[in-house]
């Protein structure tokens, strides 16, 4: 999977088209994501100890990760993944820019 947890990506498809966020989590054997800010969707709780009213939170829901694009950030345009080879080490680039993608931890 060429998204990695923190990279910028913007959605190029579905309800939430052309919004972006960062990515939380990945989940790698489902082909999904988590991205903050997009495909939130509500949960009604029953009354709790901890949540006596019950009530209506809202949660992230994955995306597919086909629906999303790394958002380069030198050019800040949706590009797709290239990658450089050293003779130690494999870094993901921009295709137009040719800058690194690498997320800073």
């Amino acid at each position: 999977m060429k998204i990695k947890k923190g990279d910028s990506v913007m959605i190029i498809s579905g309800k939430d088209r052309s919004k972006r966020g960062t990515v939380e989590k990945v989940l790698p054997k489902s082909n999904k994501i988590i991205v903050t800010g997009v495909n939130v969707t509500k949960q009604h709780l029953k009354p709790s100890r901890k949540n006596p009213h019950g009530g209506i939170i809202n949660i992230l829901a994955p995306i597919n990760v086909s629906k999303a694009m790394i958002v380069c950030p030198h050019c800040g345009k949706i590009t797709r993944t290239g990658y450089k080879i050293s003779e130690n080490s494999k870094e993901r680039i921009c295709r137009g820019c040719k800058g690194s993608i690498e997320v800073k931890k």
